[in-house]
């Protein structure tokens, strides 16, 4: 099978247009250091949730608010998006991002706290679809909360499951690349999950829980 040429990657990178309030969100995302996904790994996300029909989505790892954009453009229009952050300045740029693409009020809770705190609040199999984006190293904490959260048929989806393409490389050791490496494992071994790891971005794992 042929690889994927750094110019196709580029091309498919780029094939969707992010609008400029979702190009504002990223500028400020950059500034504050906090990674925003990109334009690739958006797309797929709305992708996601579109086809999923997610009306009731949990985000952990607000940033500036890029990932929250993207999902909510596949979300229908009556969607609930709950995203948490533990960082104030991550959640006055989403906030911004929110007010920039004039997201109606009641759409999106933006909650501030650590994931570990807030996730056990959140009812049981209440969500369509999870999004885990925040410290790598607390993926098995998040994982055990997004299973609890998702009801049959719901997605979880972890961004940066290549992370950094070090993956990949059974060389690197250091502990975020090894605590993404055992989550993808994890994911992909769970019984009661449909699996795919998608080249996108930084890497998307995706699982479907099973009927």
């Amino acid at each position: 099978m042929a690889a994927t040429s750094a110019a196709s990657r580029s091309y498919a990178e780029d094939f969707v247009v992010e609008d400029e309030a979702t190009e504002r969100a990223r500028g400020r995302g950059v500034e504050l250091g906090c990674s925003p996904v990109a334009p690739g790994t958006g797309a797929a996300l709305r992708v996601l949730a579109a086809a999923s029909a997610a009306r009731a989505v949990v985000e952990v790892g607000t940033g500036s608010g890029v990932s929250t954009l993207w999902l909510l453009a596949g979300m229908p229009a009556d969607g609930v998006l709950t995203t948490i952050d533990s960082e104030p300045e991550h959640q006055r740029a989403a906030r911004e991002a929110l007010a920039d693409a004039g997201v109606r009020g009641g759409r999106v809770r933006v909650i501030g706290g650590r994931a570990q705190d807030v996730l056990p609040r959140l009812t049981d199999g209440a969500y369509d679809l999870v999004l885990l984006d925040a410290d790598r190293r607390d993926l098995d904490a998040h994982l055990d909360q997004a299973l609890r959260l998702l009801r049959p048929g719901g997605l979880l989806v972890v961004v940066g499951a290549l992370w950094r393409d070090k993956v990949a490389d059974p060389a690197q050791r250091d502990e975020t690349t090894t605590a993404v490496r055992q989550a993808g494992r994890r994911v992909r071994d769970d019984e009661r999950l449909v699996p795919a790891l998608l080249p996108v971005g930084d890497g998307l794992l995706v699982g479907v829980v099973r009927g």
